[in-house]
């Protein structure tokens, strides 16, 4: 199917990419009218983005109601220099990309949008998308993801003329995503094999000071840095929960999914070790503009940790 009959079949709202800056990576680069936001380069796509992400769980999933706004906290997000949101179809089936849908449909071009793919096959793939972006209320996202990768992936199928990498690359030929990435937190080694086998633009993993994750810092994270790839952090607290936070309650079910510590550390402490990693984003979901502003202030006003305080709160934390 080309892209124009693609494309008929969804909504369609402001068009346009994200303004491209300068390619040199430089620790912090002002933007006009915006909060002074660390932004980083995305990899070898070139592109600046916040150093902080607005992550789609949390928050970004739930249902408007009296007592929350999603869409406010994205706005407010964006008026505070934020301009990098993930999001997959399978959180709250869809309802966060729905929340993040009607930001898009008025400040498309303020946006780096990032999504992901559940299904593993050509015709699966086709038909997350088109679902994606009509509940995006957009014709294209900026970066596409193939979600969740596990333990017993079929990697090579994923190349396979009705696989979901073919696909990937024939939704960024006709332009409906910009880039294409790869995510996964279950196994270090598959996500290496992935990248070592694919050329992709992105990998989104997870990066915490807990021990269970020290092969994704020392053994996957190196390489995607030698492949210049973006690298997007995500479980920074640990989850959903955010049970590496000092005060957050612990996840009693899905502990695999989770990590947590009777060695609960700051908030702020868990953003500078991140940030403190060779990545160029960390996805942090939030409940609220407060908590948002909270990790604004520890990723703009406090330096990044360096390689033995990092060294030191992982002992801390074990």
């Amino acid at each position: 199917m080309k892209r124009r009959e693609f494309l008929k079949s969804i909504t369609i709202a402001t068009v346009g990419f994200p303004i491209v800056l300068s390619a040199q990576d430089r620790p912090l680069i002002p933007v006009p009218g915006k909060p002074s936001v660390p932004r980083r380069i995305l990899g070898k796509t070139g592109v600046e983005v916040s150093a902080l992400a607005l992550g789609g769980v949390v928050g970004m999933q739930l249902a408007p109601g009296p007592d929350h706004d999603p869409v406010a906290l994205a706005e407010a997000a964006l008026n505070l220099g934020i301009n990098y949101f993930d999001t997959a179809p399978g959180y709250a089936d869809g309802q966060s990309e729905k929340n993040y849908g009607q930001v898009l449909a008025r400040r498309r071009k303020e946006v780096f949008q990032a999504t992901k793919l559940d299904a593993r096959s050509y015709d699966g793939a086709m038909r997350d998308i088109e679902g994606s972006l009509k509940r995006l209320q957009t014709d294209h996202v900026d970066l596409l993801q193939i979600h969740g990768v596990t333990a017993q992936e079929d990697i090579p199928a994923w190349e396979k003329p009705d696989g979901v990498l073919t696909a990937l690359r024939k939704l960024r030929d006709q332009k409906v995503t910009r880039f294409i990435g790869v995510t996964g937190h279950e196994s270090a080694e598959k996500l290496q094999a992935a990248i070592e086998r694919y050329d992709f633009d992105t990998l989104l993993t997870t990066l915490n000071p807990v021990a269970r994750r020290q092969p994704f810092r020392e053994n996957l994270l190196p390489l995607a840095n030698s492949k210049n790839m973006g690298v997007i952090a995500m479980k920074v607290m640990g989850g959903g929960v955010g049970c590496l936070a000092s005060g957050n309650p612990f996840k009693q079910t899905a502990k695999w999914y989770y990590d947590q510590t009777d060695h609960q550390q700051l908030s702020e402490s868990l953003v500078r070790y991140t940030l403190g990693l060779p990545v160029s984003v960390a996805v942090i979901g939030v409940a609220s503009v407060d908590q948002l502003k909270s990790n604004l202030e520890a990723a703009s006003n406090k330096s990044p940790m360096a390689a033995a305080e990092r060294a030191e709160l992982e002992k801390a934390i074990a």
